[in-house]
Formats: C-alpha cells, structure tokens, sequence
C-alpha cells in the first residue's frame, strides 16, 4: 500500500529543493519531512532524492513526481464534484505540471499557449527548455508530462499531435554579408565565416548547410545560447545564425537583416507529445497549445 504522506515529502522536496522549504509547504518539521523520505527510501532500497542545494531528484524520484502529478489532478477532479471530502486543515497543495519545449518555440510562440492555459486553470507549471530533437527524452525519462519536440514517431506512453512546422531563416546584417561574402556566399567563404550556435545540440546551421551546398560544413563559431540573443548578434554583425521567421520578419522586410541566399528557409515540423494517463484531463492545454500553433506555425 502506498504512503503518500512519504510520496508528498519526497514530490514537495524536489519541487521546492529543500526540506526546509517542503517542510513549509506540507505545515511539518523539516525532521519530519526528513523522516518520511528516509523512511520510503530504505523501505524501496534506493535513492529518490539527490541531496544538494537544490535538492533534485533521481531518475526513479522523477517517475514518482510524475505519478503525484497525476494523483493531484485525479484529486482535483474529485473534490471538485465532492468538495466536502476537502479537509480544511491540509493544506493546499497545488499541481504543478512539468513541461519541456524548445527555446525557440518558447521564445516565439509557445508562452502565448502557457499563458491562456494558465489563466483559466488551477495547474501551476514549470517550463523545462532543451532543443527540439532532444525534449522527447524528458518524457522517455519521466522528467515532463508533455514535450514540444521534432519526434514524429510517439515516444511510448504518449499522445502525439502535430503543430506544423517553425520556419528559419539563414540571416546575418548587410555589413557582415558585405565583409565575409564579397564574392557571394560560396561553400568556400561560408566555411570561414563566424556563426552562432545556441549550444552543442543545437543542429540547425549545420543543416542549412548541408541543404544547401550538400556538404557538412564546420565554420568558426560563437556559442550563445539565447533565442533573442541570436537576433541581436546577427543584427550587430556578430556572427550569421538561423533565425525564426517569427522574430526576424521585420528586420528582413527593412533591410536590417538579410538572408544569405533568398529562398532558402529550413523548416523543423514540431508535434505535441503527452503522457497518455494526463492527456483526458489536460484536454484544455493540448487545444491552446495546438490552436496557438496553428495560428504561427506552418501547415
């Protein structure tokens, strides 16, 4: 039989990142709390919570929050039809539910989404962001109960929708084209010429390129791990990098930023992919998420 009291200690800990700060939440000691999560790890025989500051959880700790989530929104459902089961002196306890998305998506359209979401809805969330071609792990992990990725395939477990596709543009500012491309942007002097990358995962200029020369190309790079930040730089002349048509429009229709090769976008189709347990009762989150995609995203 399941101690949720323990569940709570261990799901309030890594949520919070402290027994201190659970322990507040919970209205206990933090010795109590300590004793409760002590207790359920040596009764399963293994780690649950990575003690530190922030405490974080284990891969196994990762799969229990998932189940608390899930328990809390079957719990919210009930008292919503049954409010005299509530028990006025527990505290509340409020859902959080854990989502991943790439930066690119967050910084263009996919906030827009969270907030309707959020406005109307007693759930909190927290907002993990990781590259597109990777957040499908999150859910393989236990770590997200819903991911925006470039997966097509569902991962197992999960509901996948389509959001349709998020267009780049290969962009840089009039003056850096003028410095490095003198001659036109050739294979030979793209290979010279600084770009941005977000981080190490980040694929997108590579891809590009070997769209559009046919060959993987490894020019110089800046590291800049920031969505607007990208935009700033390539409108300083900092370097060339792909950038969303949702946030550089703009600039290329007044000539601040300019592609590389007119016509040549990249396009990354991105899905909706949900914990199948959740999806019934998070049916309000996938339909902001999808009609805010449909309305930014291409078809």
């Amino acid at each position: 039989m399941l101690d949720y009291s323990a569940l709570r200690a261990v799901f309030s800990v890594i949520q919070t990142g402290s027994f201190e700060k659970a322990a507040g939440l919970l209205n206990v000691t933090p010795s109590a709390v300590s004793q409760r999560v002590k207790q359920l790890e040596e009764r399963l025989g293994i780690v649950l919570i990575a003690r530190g500051n922030p405490c974080t959880a284990t891969e196994k700790g990762e799969w229990l929050c998932r189940h608390m989530e899930n328990v809390g929104m079957l719990e919210a459902e009930l008292f919503n039809h049954l409010p005299a089961l509530v028990d006025p002196t527990e505290p509340e306890l409020r859902v959080t539910l854990h989502i991943a998305t790439n930066a690119d998506s967050l910084g263009t359209w996919f906030l827009t989404a969270m907030s309707r979401f959020a406005s109307r809805s007693p759930y909190l969330l927290n907002i993990a962001v990781d590259d597109q071609d990777h957040t499908a792990e999150w859910l393989r992990r236990g770590q997200v109960i819903a991911a925006v990725t470039s997966l097509e395939k569902p991962v197992q477990g999960c509901r996948r929708v389509s959001l349709g596709a998020l267009r780049y543009h290969a962009t840089a500012s009039p003056d850096f084209v003028a410095r490095h491309f003198p001659q036109g942007v050739m294979k030979e002097a793209i290979g010279k010429a600084p770009l941005l990358t977000f981080n190490q995962k980040d694929r997108l200029q590579g891809r590009w390129m070997h769209q559009v020369f046919g060959e993987d190309l490894n020019p110089p790079t800046h590291w800049l791990p920031s969505t607007q930040g990208f935009v700033e730089a390539s409108l300083s002349g900092m370097g060339w990098g792909m950038n969303p048509a949702l946030l550089v429009g703009e600039h290329l229709a007044t000539g601040r930023l300019v592609e590389l090769i007119p016509d040549t976008p990249l396009d990354v189709p991105l899905y909706w992919q949900m914990n199948r347990l959740a999806a019934d009762r998070l049916v309000d989150l996938t339909r902001e998420v999808t009609a805010v995609a449909t309305h930014h995203l291409l078809a």
